[in-house]
């Protein structure tokens, strides 16, 4: 049986992957066939919208689908970053297990920023009062036995744009794209 790339009548530069890339910035449609969809606004078949993304995720140019959650909206407004220095050799193991928390929603690994900024490891609990997310942090540190770890508990003040991927060059027009 000989398999057949689904793609031969666009390439990943061509115009319509191009709008696809400019589309894809701006989030999958909630609908029951996104991939449909994206073909449809962009100029493709839903088969090859699907393959390109497949293939923009092989080459590395996709990380991940992810989701973008408006929390504030949700009524989350006490939303703590807790910033740790923890030993490097340990920093992988330990975010593991504070990803697992369930009062975690995001957990990462970043470089110190010497002098000035110690911390490797960032973990988010969003929560609608203060009180009860320093109160969740406090059984996270006993039950991860992180009493004597360095950390830091920076509480949001203001609300950021926040946004996906980008994946369309900068230097073509956004209305050429979207057309």
């Amino acid at each position: 049986m000989r398999v057949v790339d689904p793609l031969p009548r666009s390439t990943p530069d061509s115009d319509a992957a191009r709008r696809l890339r400019a589309l894809l910035e701006e989030g999958l449609p909630l609908v029951s066939r996104p991939w449909r969809v994206l073909a449809e606004r962009s100029g493709l078949r839903e088969e090859e919208v699907m393959a390109l993304v497949r293939r923009w995720q092989a080459e590395g140019l996709i990380k991940r689908l992810g989701l973008v959650v408006r929390h504030r909206r949700l009524g989350l407004d006490a939303n703590a970053m807790v910033v740790w220095d923890l030993p490097d050799a340990q920093v992988e193991r330990i975010g593991r297990r504070l990803a697992r928390e369930p009062s975690v929603t995001l957990c990462y690994r970043r470089p110190r920023r010497l002098p000035d900024w110690p911390y490797n490891l960032f973990c988010m609990i969003h929560g609608t009062r203060r009180d009860r997310v320093l109160g969740q942090l406090a059984a996270i540190i006993d039950r991860q036995g992180l009493e004597g770890a360095p950390r830091c508990v920076l509480f949001s003040t203001r609300a950021y744009r926040q946004c996906g991927g980008r994946y369309a060059r900068e230097d073509v027009p956004r209305d050429r794209l979207l057309s």
